[in-house]
């Protein structure tokens, strides 16, 4: 792979251990790495003029639900809460399969690389009609993303008490031979990964306590990360204090289900000795304001987090709930809703760019990613600030204020996935068209 040379950058936001800033900046990138960043840099290889532009980490997505693209905005989920909404959606989604989980993974993958992602972790918990795993795995080689899919499971259908249809319920031993075949086949814990895998049953309120409790153990076997949805909103509250007679998060602890190897989605109740408990056993969060916004599930105590040392990374969470997966645009959610709830004050421009950076790449156990610095992967965003959305700014590098939300480039392990605004990887206009065709079929 020849060199590449980002000469002239306006600013250069490096997320390293100092958040050092670099005006009037260049970067090389050499076998998929961060070779120097400096000035005055050469290069017999390609070269990119970014005057009028800001480079940062790629951001980092940290909870999805890639097959959810195919359903947006579906009219009866709308104005639902978390539980209802759910129960809209089921029925639809039993009717996917491999083709409807492959294109929804590439459309909003694709989605996630034009808003500056370079890394995407997604949780897939149901898997009719012959779907796999591996579906969404293939998008996103093909999108030329960093991938950390999660093997997902619901096992507790509505005959048991549980939420989710019979028909989209597995049995727990056919999970876990499957969570091992997909481990085996496509988890590289190698320095620069594309592909790690993680283990997911989908929530306390769809699968056992035995399969989270085994789930774990085999995890751990497999030296591979846990996920889930945890304290999603008061429904989620008084789910766990009925059914199990604790909070979420003892329940987590009792279960395995905290330490580094683990992260949860949304945590929007987290309480205070929930937050103590995530700091001390260092278990990541992946928070989703739009989607806990859309749901109306409350604004996660993310400053308090931050305050106690808890690792926190944003997750746009499913175009279902989100409607959109635009990563940048989730940042800058993340930071509004702080200042609401805790005054102007609480949380920077700066920070919020950490948090959708070096900060999702910590809880995805990636110190590889998510900062500029020599070694590193060369996974680099860069942000046109000569369009409408910056000018008036004394500030181009504060893109959380006044900036872009969609890169003019991106690279990942020094490819190009996006030139000139546009995806570079495979055709995307073609594959908006079979996403709409699938939407239509879904529809009759």
């Amino acid at each position: 792979m020849p060199e590449i040379l980002l000469r002239n950058a306006d600013a250069i936001l490096t997320m390293d251990d100092n958040r050092q800033e670099l005006a009037g900046a260049d970067l090389l990138i050499r076998d998929g790495q961060i070779a120097r960043i400096g000035q005055g840099l050469t290069t017999d290889g390609e070269v990119h003029d970014l005057s009028g532009c800001v480079v940062t980490p790629g951001l980092v997505n940290t909870h999805h639900h890639l097959y959810q693209t195919l359903t947006r905005a579906v009219p009866a989920g709308q104005d639902a809460l978390l539980f209802g909404w759910l129960q809209t959606l089921y029925p639809i989604w039993a009717r996917f399969g491999p083709d409807e989980m492959f294109t929804s993974a590439q459309i909003g993958l694709a989605e996630l690389a034009l808003s500056g992602c370079t890394l995407s972790a997604d949780h897939l918990y149901l898997y009719p009609n012959g779907s796999r795993l591996d579906d969404t795995i293939a998008a996103a080689a093909e999108v030329g993303l960093r991938f950390h899919p999660t093997r997902g499971a619901m096992s507790i259908g509505e005959s048991d008490g549980g939420l989710p249809p019979d028909t989209l319920v597995e049995a727990e031993a056919d999970i876990l031979n499957d969570m091992i075949r997909v481990v085996d086949a496509f988890h590289d814990s190698s320095e620069g990964s594309m592909c790690r895998v993680g283990l997911a049953p989908c929530s306390p309120f769809s699968v056992s306590r035995d399969l989270m409790r085994d789930s774990a153990l085999l995890a751990r076997d497999k030296g591979v990360m846990l996920h889930t949805h945890l304290a999603e909103n008061d429904e989620d509250i008084l789910y766990s204090e009925s059914q199990f007679g604790c909070r979420p998060g003892q329940y987590a602890e009792e279960l395995g289900w905290t330490g580094p190897d683990v992260w949860h989605a949304h945590c929007v109740k987290l309480d205070g000795a929930e937050i103590d408990l995530f700091s001390r056993s260092r278990t990541g969060v992946a928070h989703c304001p739009c989607s806990n916004c859309r749901l109306g599930s409350g604004i996660a105590p993310v400053r308090a987090m931050r305050n106690n040392g808890v690792k926190v990374g944003l997750g746009v969470d499913g175009s279902a709930s989100n409607d959109s997966g635009n990563l940048m645009a989730e940042a800058r959610q993340a930071m509004l809703l702080q200042r609401v709830a805790n005054g102007a004050d609480a949380m920077s421009a700066r920070e919020a760019l950490e948090i959708a950076t070096r900060g999702g790449a910590d809880v995805l156990n990636r110190p590889d990613c998510g900062r500029l610095m020599p070694g590193k992967r060369a996974d680099i965003a860069v942000w046109n600030t000569r369009g409408v959305e910056c000018a008036g700014s004394w500030d181009p590098a504060a893109l959380l204020l006044a900036g872009p939300v969609h890169v003019k480039h991106l690279f990942v392990e020094g490819r190009q996935v996006v030139r000139d605004g546009n995806i570079a990887t495979f055709d995307l206009p073609r594959a908006i068209e079979r996403q709409n065709r699938l939407v239509l079929a879904l529809q009759g």
